[in-house]
Order: C-alpha cells, then structure tokens, then sequence
C-alpha cells in the first residue's frame, strides 16, 4: 500500500524540483547534456545541496519531510534553514526546536539563524527582506543550489489579491514564480498544491506543527486577508476562487514575462547615439511596452526596484504622452527624470 494521497502529493512536487536541480547541475559540469539553467553552489562532481526553509509550519514541515524523503533516493545531499526574526518571546526557544525537528529528519546540515528586523516598508516586509537576506548568505556560505519554500496554492491566491489592491499591475498580478533569486536559487514546489494537503501531509507523518500567532493577528494585513477577505469572497462567489486566482498569476506572469522581454529589445532602440531615450520614439511604444522601458531605465540610475511605484512610472510617462513644460520628476533614490530637447534625461539628482 502507498502513501496517503497527501503525502503523494507534496513528494512528487519535491521529486520534481529535484529532478531540475540535478539536470541543472548536470549542464554545469557537462554543458549541452542537460538544461542551460545553471544553479549556483556546489562544487563540480559533488552532489548539489539543496536546502529548506522550514518555520516549523505545516508547510514547510510538509516540505522538509518530503525533501529528506526524496533526497535519499537521489544524489542530493539535503538540508535546513530556519530564521528566528526575534520578533516574539522565546523565539530563540522555538528556532531551536524547529532546527531539532529538522535533525530529526536527517537532514544535515541544519541551521537556526537570527536576524534583526527593521522597520522599512512595515513589519511584514521588513522581516521578509531580513528573511531573505539571512537565506541568501546561507545559501552562499554553504554552496547550496537551491533553497525550497513552503508557499502554497493559498499564498499564492492571497499574494494576487494584495497586488490587484496596490493597483501595481500585471507584474503584481503574477503573484510568486516557482524559480526566482539570483542564480535561480529559489523554488517554491507547492504553488499547485492547497494548504490543506501539506497540512493533512503532517498530520499522517505524526509530524509536529507550529502555528504562528502572527499568522491570525488581524494588525497584519495577509491575516486579516486569509481569514476574512478570502473566505469572503468565496461566500459571495462560490468554491474555486483560490484556484481561480493562482491559474491568473500564472497567466499574468506569462504575460509580464513577455512584455519585459520586449521591452528589453525595445530599449536599444529608442536611444540616441548618446544613449539617451528619444521621446517620440517612445511615445510610439505600446503604452504597455513604454512604460516597462521607463522602469528599466529608472532603476538602471539607481532608484529601488521596490520603491518604485506604478504612480512613479506614470509621472514618467506623462513627461512622455502629456508633455505642457512640466518640471522635473523626483523618483526614488534620489534620481530625477526631466525632458529636454525631446531627450528623457534620467539621472542622478
């Protein structure tokens, strides 16, 4: 008799993952036998390491115990990570007992790491940026190829709806990827699979859960989304809006993928022999195409990626398509956009 249809489930999900990691690694040491895509990490001959995020949560104990299932039948040394923020009492207590759990399951090797968490961009996104930041030097400092994350079908249904209501656009409506992070480092192994089933996974492995209060604190906007905003909306329009929304994310990031691909070869070609973009060839880009030119162009002069807003681009974009004089554009990082002689100058200010 097999495993519970759950426990199938999230191990065929990391099987895959796995899978890539290995065909990956395979092109680095022999290119043209397998993917282009290379990891970064491990030393060439010796089996990748791939790592997990675990908070000690359903899914990511779900995660764990899949990956330390899978990786002993294949040539993947595995491992964890868990990050104590510091942001509740006995928090140090609680990383520990996680990174136990995690020994426990023989993956090796095992870290509990702390982080300090800021204040830029409010509680939620602060302790992510620390969050990442900590996984990332991890990953590096061990020579991982991947580092797995827990995010499910359901985080992904609520990353959309946090998206559509910063009115940010078809990037914010594409939700998570299931490969992100330099060298591709990240893989999330769960975006097609509920919250249910990594949860009911744990409950017939008799794996212990840890459920974060602050997942139900309603002074956190994604609280307040799970446990109203979703179930509200699913009372109003029937089962299926989760699937309903994870199926658009990936259609919109379909969609944004492109549109940055096009944008990337349009660049060169509204410049000058000076490298300066030329307002009339901009303006007659697809507003879609122009406004990601714009993006690219900001950030390339040093404003942040993630304090640029679609307001910003289209302040922009009105120096471009409602040109009446109007002065310079303070954008952030200190950069300022100004239109003269029919040339978008961006610059530092």
């Amino acid at each position: 008799m097999g495993p519970h249809p759950a426990v199938a489930a999230i191990r065929l999900a990391v099987r895959r993952v796995l899978h890539d990691v290995l065909n990956e690694a395979a092109y680095r040491d022999n290119p043209g036998t397998a993917t282009p895509d290379t990891p970064h990490g491990s030393t060439p001959g010796e089996p990748p390491l791939v790592l997990v995020a675990c908070s000690g949560g359903a899914d990511s104990m779900a995660l764990a115990s899949a990956l330390a299932f899978e990786a002993r039948k294949l040539a993947v040394r595995a491992g964890g990570i868990t990050i104590d923020h510091g942001l509740q009492p006995g928090s140090d207590l609680r990383a520990a007992e996680v990174a136990s759990r995690l020994a426990a399951l023989r993956l090796d090797p095992v870290e509990a790491i702390a982080v300090t968490v800021g204040r830029d961009g409010g509680p939620e996104a602060a302790a992510r940026d620390a969050r990442y930041a900590a996984l990332d030097e991890a990953a590096e400092r061990l020579g991982a190829s991947a580092v797995l994350l827990g995010h499910t079908r359901d985080d992904q249904a609520e990353t959309v709806l946090l998206g559509l209501a910063r009115g940010s656009g078809i990037r914010s409506l594409s939700g998570m990827a299931a490969v992100s992070g330099a060298a591709r480092r990240y893989r999330r192994p769960f975006l097609h699979l509920d919250r249910q089933t990594a949860r009911k996974a744990c409950l017939v492995q008799s794996l212990p859960v840890w459920d974060d209060p602050m997942n139900a604190d309603p002074a956190y906007t994604r609280s307040r989304l799970r446990h109203e905003g979703l179930p509200a909306l699913e009372k109003s329009l029937g089962k299926g809006v989760v699937e309903a929304l994870a199926r658009t994310a990936q259609l919109c990031r379909d969609d944004a993928d492109a549109l940055d691909t096009w944008a990337a070869q349009a660049d060169t070609t509204v410049r000058d022999e000076a490298g300066l973009l030329e307002c009339a060839k901009l303006y007659a880009l697809p507003p879609a195409v122009r406004r990601r030119v714009l993006r690219r162009a900001a950030i390339a002069e040093g404003a942040p990626a993630g304090s640029l807003f679609a307001r910003h681009i289209e302040e922009l974009d009105r120096l471009i398509t409602g040109w009446r004089g109007q002065g310079a554009i303070n954008l952030p990082g200190r950069v300022v956009a100004r239109r003269q002689g029919g040339r978008l100058v961006i610059r530092q200010g």
